[in-house]
């Protein structure tokens, strides 16, 4: 009678051990996070620029920017509010997404998983909320300041609804929370669309009222340049036949320098009437660089 054979070691190894990941999915993952990570970075470092700019009537892709530009310009957003905001989000979602255990916790802990897990469970109300800023904004321009809201609200109540799922015990239809996290992540790329705009817009309006603070520029011509402004800021003077660059502008700062170009504004300008200057060195023209009044 023939005795059974063996089996491998494989056969006796237990049910709940996994097999270890290997090197290169490892490598794969770190790869596509930091992908996603710096084309994130640089959508809002365009949607920033084009807003910083277009408040000057310029473009970034105008001025020649590349990738490295827009995502350090994406930096901008990083400021104590935003990361203050974001950090109180992802503890919020990752509270909502735990499953309860029985050791004992902190006061602060329970309570924050319990308000977290209230708001797992009325998702909804969260959504509904969200919905309703937005119809007040998109129909009557309410809460313009904060017009980001409304998709972070939903953003978030969506996502705390697909983890609420799986911390509560509940198994959900695999469709069901791939939809949720696609739509609140949707929703909370424009809420980082509207807040990266907003603080383009506001970043350029502050560094336009205080131009003076800026470079100084001044531009001397063999020739009268047609420097014309409705600003009473920009100077001008003719320093006679004797001088070869007889033609002097001052009382200019500089927006941004690209190529050789110098983008400038006069002092006082005003984005609605006033223009903007492209001046660019040559052999009648000399552009000299002085600090701004302090």
């Amino acid at each position: 009678m023939n005795e059974p054979e063996p089996r491998p070691a494989a056969w006796l190894e237990r049910p709940d051990q996994a097999a270890p990941t290997p090197p290169t999915a490892l490598i794969n993952i770190v790869v596509a996070q930091a992908t996603f990570i710096a084309a994130l970075l640089f959508y809002l470092g365009v949607i920033y620029t084009s807003a910083y700019y277009g408040h000057f009537h310029l473009s970034p892709f105008a001025l020649g920017f590349g990738f490295g530009e827009f995502v350090l310009h994406s930096l901008h957003l990083a400021t104590f509010p935003v990361l203050v905001g974001a950090t109180v989000l992802l503890l919020a979602v990752a509270a909502a997404g735990h499953r309860p255990r029985q050791e004992s916790q902190g006061a602060l802990m329970r309570g924050v998983r319990r308000l977290a897990s209230a708001l797992a469970r009325h998702y909804p109300i969260v959504v509904a909320v969200g919905l309703l800023l937005l119809v007040l904004w998109w129909q009557w321009q309410v809460f313009l300041p904060y017009r980001w809201l409304g998709p972070l609200l939903v953003g978030f109540g969506l996502l705390l609804g697909a983890v609420g799922q799986t911390g509560q015990g509940r198994q959900g239809s695999p469709w069901e929370t791939a939809l949720l996290v696609l739509a609140a992540g949707l929703f909370l790329l424009w809420a980082v669309t509207l807040v990266s705009g907003q603080l383009g817009e506001r970043h350029a309006r502050n560094d336009a009222r205080e131009v003076i603070l800026r470079t100084g520029l001044v531009v001397h011509s063999a020739q009268p340049l047609s420097l014309t402004s409705r600003s009473a800021g920009l100077r001008y003077l003719d320093l006679g036949e004797g001088v070869h660059l007889r033609h002097r502008y001052w009382c200019l700062r500089l927006v941004v320098e690209r190529a050789g170009r110098y983008y400038a504004v006069p002092i006082g300008w005003r984005a609605r009437t006033d223009n903007v200057f492209v001046l660019r060195e040559g052999e009648g023209v000399r552009i000299e660089l002085t600090p701004g009044v302090q």
